[in-house]
């Protein structure tokens, strides 16, 4: 017999018929021998409504008493459903998150969970009952025991948080596409069904799909070694399963404040091939990047920074044993690529003796700070910047090799973790090199101008940020150093979520003159479309067959940012949905079912 919970999101219990379809299943799981806990959203667009009832009381709603409303959604839904199952001859009883032991932090409406209090549960559990949770939902563990929920996506957190504190043998995700697809079917109606994904993978692509996972529960599931499966509620299909090697035992105490970095990883044999002032017009990266995937040079960290007037800086980095082949092909195409003969534009610059230090893990999704808390460590240990790149669970830096050693023992202490040289995923036998792409349309980029390059600038100006809880997803720092009032300056450009992004240029023009930078400039019409997947490891030409289907579509890159895994550009917002397209089906991910998402 197992032991198994199912969530079902908003849409699986929208109306009565839908939740007593969702009783028919759980009954028929039971049936079959096993012991379930049920998860449910809010039915439909409750939350919805009850936010737009909020906002016509007040502009700016109390988040203490926006908790208080908002989980009452999820109350409805568990009384309907137990009555449901009920009314067909299986015993079950609801609970809110702070009847069944959700023990959270106390901050509304963001809340962590801490630890689950078990033991009224597993006594429901052994009386036989089907016991049904109100997800997105917990209690502080202050002495007032208030009602705290877990923001957007709650009830995913909630069920593999769930599954992690009973040790149940799976976690079932229902939800209303088939599983985890390509890319968004709401985009491209022809995305393909995956039958499997790594949390990795999952992890790095938070906005794939109808956005059908939450990257917290991933996290969990991850951290945890939760088996995890995304299941339609409409049919019976295997779905989607979400694979992980657990590697340690994890305290449930804390649960979702472990640390956020699990590694300092570092590669001692790295070459930085910069290319400087290229043109900014579509087919520049294609061109080069095409020509070193045919010369067989298997690239790492890629850069494109953004500058002032028509001209990009495009870095990429190599293993040193490649290097003279790598910078043959570059200085080869350079000519290539500007617009005018002998003039100074596409210089190439090579910089050896250099090394990428990294903090990997899944915790940092969405924890400002760490990123910063990485910069003001190398700053404290007097080790400078020349390249930062990052995605979701990793941010890279590139430093002299001279420098290498002090900059792990920091971070190692700053993290309190060990070191390892880079861990490169291991990708399952015949793993595609590209799992799937998603589109993010709900970001805007900030370019800092002359940004003093010196030890420290980078920490200050994203501590300021985690200050006023901003998150930055993808930082560029240009490779072009000018000089100013004797002061060697770059520019610095990161993307930030766009609700956050005038409140972000208003807080760094302020400090401006006091830490010596220049203009702030915002952009708000910007979209990053990614690639993902385990299997482009060592494997020359993703990244060129990425932005040659750009280019052939005459969609110009602005921003280009790399993991291991993960290849990230922002393009303009018009053509971020076109982008997508275009990519998804220059890696021939598209299947020959067409997926409608019910409405």
């Amino acid at each position: 017999m197992a032991l198994i919970v199912q969530k079902y999101g908003g849409t699986s219990v929208g109306s009565v018929e839908r939740i007593q379809s969702v009783a028919q299943r759980v009954y028929k799981t039971v049936q079959a021998g096993n012991s379930v806990v049920v998860v449910v959203s809010a039915m439909g667009k409750t939350t919805d409504g009850l936010v737009k009832l909020a906002n016509e009381i007040s502009k700016s709603p109390n988040r203490r008493e926006m908790d208080m409303l908002l989980s009452t959604g999820e109350q409805v839904t568990i009384a309907l459903l137990s009555m449901a199952l009920q009314e067909i001859g299986q015993a079950a009883i609801s609970m809110t998150g702070a009847q069944v032991g959700i023990v959270t932090e106390a901050e509304h409406t963001r809340a962590r969970i801490l630890h689950i209090e078990t033991e009224r549960l597993m006594g429901q559990i052994n009386a036989g009952k089907v016991v049904v949770v109100a997800g997105f939902q917990g209690i502080s563990s202050t002495r007032g025991m208030e009602i705290t929920t877990l923001g957007r996506g709650g009830s995913d957190t909630s069920a593999v948080a769930l599954a992690a504190a009973l040790g149940a043998n799976f976690c079932e995700i229902y939800t209303d596409v088939p599983g985890i697809l390509t890319t968004d079917p709401r985009l491209v109606p022809e995305a393909q069904l995956m039958t499997e994904i790594t949390c990795d993978e999952m992890l790095e692509l938070a906005s794939l799909g109808a956005k059908v996972l939450h990257p917290r529960a991933v996290e969990i599931a991850r951290n945890y070694g939760v088996p995890l499966v995304v299941r339609s509620s409409w049919t019976d299909q295997p779905g989607t399963w979400v694979t992980t090697s657990r590697t340690q035992e994890r305290s449930l105490v804390n649960l979702e404040l472990a640390r956020p970095v699990d590694a300092v990883e570092f590669d001692i044999d790295q070459t930085k091939i910069s290319l400087l002032r290229v043109p900014d017009k579509p087919g520049v990266a294609a061109r080069l990047f095409g020509e070193i995937s045919r010369q067989n040079v298997d690239v790492d960290l890629i850069i494109q920074s953004i500058h002032e007037g028509n001209t990009n800086d495009i870095a990429f980095t190599v293993n040193t044993l490649i290097l003279k082949r790598a910078e043959a092909v570059a200085s080869a195409i350079a000519p290539a690529l500007r617009n005018q003969p002998n003039s100074d534009e596409a210089e190439v610059l090579v910089e050896t003796n250099t090394a990428k230090v990294s903090i990997a893990g899944a915790g940092m999704i969405g924890r400002p700070g760490v990123a910063a808390k990485m910069f003001s460590t190398l700053a404290e240990a007097k080790v400078n910047i020349q390249m930062i790149s990052t995605s979701e669970v990793k941010v890279s830096c590139l430093v002299d090799a001279a420098d290498c050693d002090r900059a792990i023992v920091a971070l190692c202490n700053a993290f309190e973790i060990t070191a390892s040289p880079a861990a490169l995923p291991s990708p399952a036998p015949e793993s595609p090199a590209v799992r799937g792409v998603a589109l993010d349309m709900n970001q805007a980029r900030l370019a800092i101008r002359q940004v003093p390059d010196k030890p420290g600038m980078a920490a200050k100006l994203f501590g300021l940020l985690a200050e006023y809880n901003i998150s930055v997803d993808m930082i560029i720092q240009s490779q072009r150093c000018r000089v100013v009032d004797g002061v060697a300056r770059r520019d610095i450009a990161f993307t930030v979520a766009r609700m956050d992004a005038e409140n972000a240029q208003q807080k760094l023009t302020q400090v401006a003159d006091e830490l010596g930078w220049g203009e702030v400039v915002l952009d708000s019409a910007i979209a990053k479309v990614s690639i993902v997947g385990s299997g482009m490891v060592g494997q020359p030409g993703i990244a060129a067959k990425m932005f040659t289907a750009l280019a052939a579509n005459k969609i110009n890159i602005q921003m280009i940012a790399t993991s291991e895994i993960k290849i990230s550009c922002v393009v303009a917002q018009d053509e971020g949905v076109k982008a997508l397209q275009v990519i998804h089906a220059a890696f021939g991910l598209a299947g020959s079912e067409k997926f409608v998402v019910p409405a």
